[in-house]
């Protein structure tokens, strides 16, 4: 009933009397008036007026389960969601809810995480009432080995998400961090749970800075906020609500084709490193060359020497050649 709740008191203009929503509801007086006071101390901010009713006045930033669920327009992905105040790694709260039978589309959301994990074993800095922290469990059928183009399909949706709440131009730093002005506003990590011939699950954690202010000395020159680019407040449910409307659209262009043919052109369109010089950190050795966009795979096809090397992300980074981008 509180979603719906607050699901009518966004979609109406003017009061909702409380008469109304007992009859919608099938509840009480009382049970109404308890709702409305724990969205108050949630931060929604509600005006109630004798013989008028409830008005929503203010959106807040709100990260809840119901606050969620009133956003969700997609068919499948985040139509089952659990939210934590904090846990330790949403990933590794969906790959557990994915063993115990989750169904494909599963979206856990944390306000903060104490063990959140990065690409290449790095951590993930998650403070508390600024940021998404969040993992969604899906169960492709596809072959193990076309699993990691979903980390690009999901950076595609996160940069398109990014760039309709903000107005900002986001850009995707191959394979999936995204960058607004130069500097990384998003990072993701995709991990596979599969035997050779079948995948059990596949969870896409996505870790966005969005309201935070500051940043620690080590990572400042390189990490920023949507709020600081954007100079904006970013409702955090919202964004979440556009990354999951765009990644459903975009999966089922990749399903279509089992690869990325279909994306190929958005993808590189918004990549930050295109026609460039990039230096490819391969542990077998660096070297520099011209990013010239992905191939239907999703490795980065670097010209090196005249000839055209694919990068395959893995243990590769590849990075500007003064810098991040």
């Amino acid at each position: 009933m509180k979603t719906e709740i607050i699901k009518l008191l966004k979609h109406t203009d003017n009061y909702v009397s409380g008469q109304e929503i007992c009859e919608q509801f099938g509840v009480s007086r009382t049970a109404v008036w308890k709702v409305m006071n724990q969205l108050k101390e949630e931060g929604y901010e509600i005006e109630s007026v004798p013989k008028k009713g409830y008005r929503l006045l203010n959106e807040p930033d709100v990260l809840s389960k119901s606050e969620l669920l009133s956003r969700v327009t997609t068919e499948w992905a985040g139509r089952t969601v659990y939210y934590f105040d904090e846990t330790g790694s949403t990933n590794n709260d969906v790959r557990r809810l994915m063993s115990e039978g989750a169904p494909h589309g599963t979206l856990a959301v944390a306000d903060k995480q104490t063990a959140g994990k990065g690409r290449r074993g790095r951590t993930w800095i998650s403070p508390a009432g600024a940021n998404i922290f969040m993992s969604l469990g899906l169960r492709p059928e596809i072959s193990p080995d076309k699993a990691s183009m979903l980390t690009l399909v999901m950076a595609l949706a996160v940069c398109d998400a990014i760039r309709e709440t903000t107005r900002t131009d986001a850009k995707i730093k191959w394979p999936n961090d995204i960058v607004v002005n130069g500097k990384k506003v998003c990072g993701m990590l995709t991990e596979l749970e599969a035997e050779l011939d079948c995948i059990h699950s596949v969870v896409v954690g996505i870790g966005i800075n969005v309201n935070q202010t500051e940043f620690a000395s080590e990572i400042s020159q390189t990490a920023t906020s949507l709020l600081i680019e954007s100079g904006n407040k970013v409702l955090r449910a919202l964004l979440v609500e556009r990354v999951l409307h765009y990644f459903e659209k975009y999966y089922a262009e990749f399903m279509a084709g089992e690869d990325l043919s279909a994306l190929r052109e958005a993808y590189n369109e918004r990549l930050v490193n295109l026609d460039k010089d990039v230096r490819v950190l391969d542990p077998k050795g660096e070297y520099d060359g011209i990013a010239r966009g992905i191939d239907e795979q999703g490795q980065l096809l670097v010209e090196k020497d005249g000839e055209t090397v694919k990068v395959y992300a893995g243990e590769v980074s590849v990075r500007g050649v003064y810098g991040y981008v």
